[in-house]
């Protein structure tokens, strides 16, 4: 009986895997880095290996994910093959599986949370007209910074740390100490409406962390020097409210509006590019180079550097080994249910549009190796692209309830969505399945993020709890 069972098993096992590939069969490739250059000469490899991580390979379009027999098409033994290799995050974050705190103290709907760029502390921005800091180490509230009038509508942490920005429906933006939870002087006036975003200069181009955009309803871009405390310019040539604003590792600004364009600014102020295409109001931008951004001179490893010169430096060069010799990439999503994908330092006109979703596009995000792009619309679904090309790659698809913004694992290997059904998923983008599903808000979730070191997801909605989830 034993043995027909082996013989059916491994008969079985035979038709999942596909045809063995013949014994010592060699084939020819070419390696090249992901910029093009050959490196070295053509090889003979053996077909089938295993898959010492981290690098990924890819043949064509077809990643080579079981062995280079099975995942081609043609199986000729003849033609040199190019393989493109790029190298992968050498470290691997958990999905996070279980909540660990519910944290309440907010009296209306969480807007957005923020994780400080080294991971340390937690920032939540409310309807309640309150920012709240939280200690991650005890998961308790730390500090209530109140002195808005009205709804916080976005946060935003200095690339130092140092400082969060917040901006609110009252039309005022404030700095707050994040250590002692006390205001930095009184309200940065200006914007006549309420503000839609804020970001903060690299800290590769400036230390000091003290220069500060931000978006408003009222069409105009504001550049504040926080230290001075006072309005450095204002740029007011969209014709319609801002919705969206980036400060790119180039220096330049880039800002989404509802006039259906998004401009190009440098950081004078003057225009350097008006990127038009699409067909409605313009909701969100991503920068391919958003995560090393942020996170500024701190990485996995956890060093701290003892003076602003070094961790301007360290900063600096992981800006650098980030970028490579590749231009900047943007990606916009509108209300006319596309993306465009633009290269905005060499031409004003986009690399290619991105289309797919039924809904209006509201979040847009590469992983932090730049390779991917998520989308999060309100046709429930989550779309992933190509981070080189724009190129479409497959649906995320499980939220009954539209999808309202989307965060990156720091390994890139998954993604978290957060949705008007309540819950959050957890995305394994190798398999393009669902890893996680993570109920427990009692209504919709409005902000999710994953924190910088992988460890900590927090979530916060309309059910006025902060969740901190963890492995």
């Amino acid at each position: 009986m034993s043995a027909i069972y082996k013989q059916k098993k491994a008969a079985a096992m035979l038709a999942l895997v596909g045809p063995p590939m013949p014994e010592g069969q060699k084939v020819v490739a070419q390696f090249k880095t992901l910029e093009g250059d050959v490196t070295g000469p053509p090889l003979n490899l053996p077909g089938d290996s295993e898959d010492p991580l981290p690098y990924s390979f890819h043949v064509g379009e077809n990643e080579i994910l079981k062995n280079l027999w099975s995942d081609r098409k043609d199986k000729s033994t003849e033609d040199t093959i190019t393989i493109v290799y790029q190298p992968q995050a050498v470290f691997r974050v958990r999905a996070v599986s279980r909540c660990t705190s519910t944290l309440t103290g907010h009296t209306e709907a969480i807007l957005s949370v923020s994780f400080s760029p080294n991971g340390g502390q937690l920032a939540t921005g409310s309807g309640d007209a309150s920012v709240r800091v939280w200690d991650l180490n005890t998961e308790t509230p730390q500090h209530t910074l109140k002195g808005h009038t009205s709804w916080v509508l976005s946060i935003a942490w200095s690339p130092d740390g140092k400082t969060l920005a917040s901006g609110s429906m009252d039309n005022t933006v404030r700095l707050w100490d994040p250590k002692t939870g006390k205001a930095l002087g009184d309200a940065l006036k200006g914007h006549t409406k309420w503000i839609t975003s804020l970001a903060w200069e690299p800290y590769h181009l400036n230390s000091k962390a003290n220069r500060l955009v931000s978006s408003s309803k009222d069409g105009t871009l504001r550049i504040w020097d926080t230290t001075l405390r006072k309005i450095v310019m204002t740029i007011s040539q969209h014709t319609a409210a801002v919705t969206c604003v980036k400060w790119g590792g180039e220096g330049l600004i880039y800002s989404a509006s509802q006039d259906k364009t998004i401009k190009v600014w440098n950081s004078n102020g003057s225009l350097v590019k008006t990127l038009q295409g699409h067909g409605h109001w313009v909701n969100t931008l991503a920068l391919s180079t958003d995560f090393v951004l942020r996170t500024g001179p701190f990485d996995h490893t956890g060093k701290r550097y003892d003076t602003e010169e070094e961790a301007k430096a360290a900063a600096l060069t992981r800006y650098n080994a980030f970028k490579g010799n590749s231009p900047e990439r943007l990606v916009s999503g509108s209300d006319d249910f596309t993306m465009f994908f633009w290269e905005p330092q060499t031409s004003k006109k986009p690399v290619t549009r991105m289309t797919g979703h039924q809904k209006l596009v509201n979040h847009v995000c590469f992983s932090p190796d730049s390779r991917w792009i998520a989308s999060a619309s309100f046709d429930n679904s989550v779309k992933l692209w190509d981070g080189m090309t724009g190129k479409f790659i497959g649906n995320l698809r499980g939220h009954v309830g539209a999808v309202y913004q989307v965060s990156w694992s720091s390994d890139s290997r998954m993604l978290i969505s957060s949705s008007k059904d309540s819950t959050l998923k957890i995305w394994d983008i190798k398999k393009l399945k669902i890893k996680m599903d993570l109920p427990g808000h009692l209504d919709e979730v409005f902000a999710v993020d994953w924190s910088p070191g992988g460890d900590k997801v927090a979530s916060g909605g309309k059910d006025k709890q902060l969740k901190i989830w963890r492995h």
